[in-house]
């Protein structure tokens, strides 16, 4: 048994294992086996991650935030959370290989996944003009021609946002009428850079090495025609990573994990979240890192405030087996049981 596991291998993951190794937790953090290091592995240059003026490549900034929490002690484990069970004093933590993991607490940090198109070079130009966040790459097209797909509040907000750099940008929705609030909207038509192309939708992406076209088909006649632009920003929302902790954690409204105001205490006792899985607003690198600060804080000042008898078995990281230390016990519940 451990003092703490972190689920996540993102900005908000790899920070909350810093904190918690630097304080001695002995995290142990899962990493997925196919994503781990989440978005930013998607990602070319990163321009906006504080320490860096001259950019780092995404993957690179994920591998030193790695090599930083091992550095401090974080056991890092290449593998899938199939299942788990926060609502006891321990926390029970499956695998994909079959292995099962206990704790006192829990940092959730699962990030959120960017809902795609599903066209055969999205996943290819991902990176090579194709992108799901205009901060992160919006600078990285100034006076071209560049289109975001989407109808909603986060599609006029990147689309107005891009207008900083572009030339032209259109927006492509697949209705004739926007979801987007009426301030929102009235942003977006207010911009001489900005074109609508209404009931259209994307359904080819083209360029050998960088986007430069795209393929739009009328909603209404079903006709189709080329676009050429070298950029292609999809808003079409994005999903919480949520999906193992239904009936057990309590979720927003807009499906993120609910935490208590600005700390990063879930309902459940000794279970805690960072990151973009618990926001719907900003979903920048820096603003996960920092939320992952508050989680390692916020779960460090829950183990400190468990008796030293619950503690004892978790320090030095127990393994499977290995009987917990005189004076406490676990039952076959996950209880913890303190002996008289």
């Amino acid at each position: 048994m451990r003092q703490m596991i972190i689920i996540g291998s993102g900005p908000a993951g790899y920070t909350a294992a810093i904190y918690a190794a630097r304080a001695e937790l002995e995290p142990l953090l899962i990493a997925s086996s196919v994503e781990a290091g989440g978005e930013l592995m998607n990602t070319t240059e990163v321009e906006n991650f504080p320490g860096f003026p001259e950019g780092i490549m995404g993957p690179d900034l994920m591998d030193k935030l790695r090599q930083q929490a091992e550095r401090f002690g974080t056991e890092v484990v290449y593998d899938d959370v199939t299942s788990v069970d926060l609502t006891g004093p321990v926390k029970r933590v499956t695998l994909g290989s079959g292995a099962v993991h206990e704790a006192l607490s829990v940092i959730v940090a699962t990030g959120s996944a960017y809902r795609k198109l599903g066209l055969a070079d999205e996943d290819r130009l991902s990176g090579y003009g194709v992108s799901w966040c205009a901060t992160c790459d919006g600078a990285f097209f100034r006076k071209q021609h560049i289109a975001v797909v989407g109808g909603g509040d986060s599609a006029m907000e990147e689309a107005s946002f891009l207008t900083r750099f572009a030339d032209k940008v259109y927006i492509i929705h697949r209705r004739d009428s926007l979801r987007a609030s009426k301030i929102m909207q009235q942003r977006a038509f207010d911009n001489p850079k900005i074109e609508f192309l209404w009931n259209s939708e994307v359904v080819g992406i083209s360029g050998a090495e960088q986007v430069s076209a795209v393929t739009l088909r009328d909603t209404v006649s079903g006709a189709e025609r080329e676009l050429e632009l070298t950029g292609l920003f999809i808003a079409v929302g994005n999903d919480p990573r949520v999906h193992l902790f239904h009936g057990q954690l309590d979720l927003t409204i807009e499906g993120t994990i609910a935490v208590d105001g600005r700390s990063s205490r879930t309902n459940l006792a000794g279970v805690f979240a960072a990151g973009d899985v618990i926001d719907p607003t900003y979903r920048q690198a820096v603003t996960a890192a920092a939320s992952g600060t508050v989680a390692a804080l916020d779960a460090e000042h829950y183990l400190a405030s468990l008796p030293e008898e619950t503690l004892r078995p978790a320090k030095g990281h127990v393994d499977e087996g290995t009987a917990p230390a005189a004076g406490s016990t676990v039952d076959a519940d996950g209880e913890l049981v303190t002996q008289a």
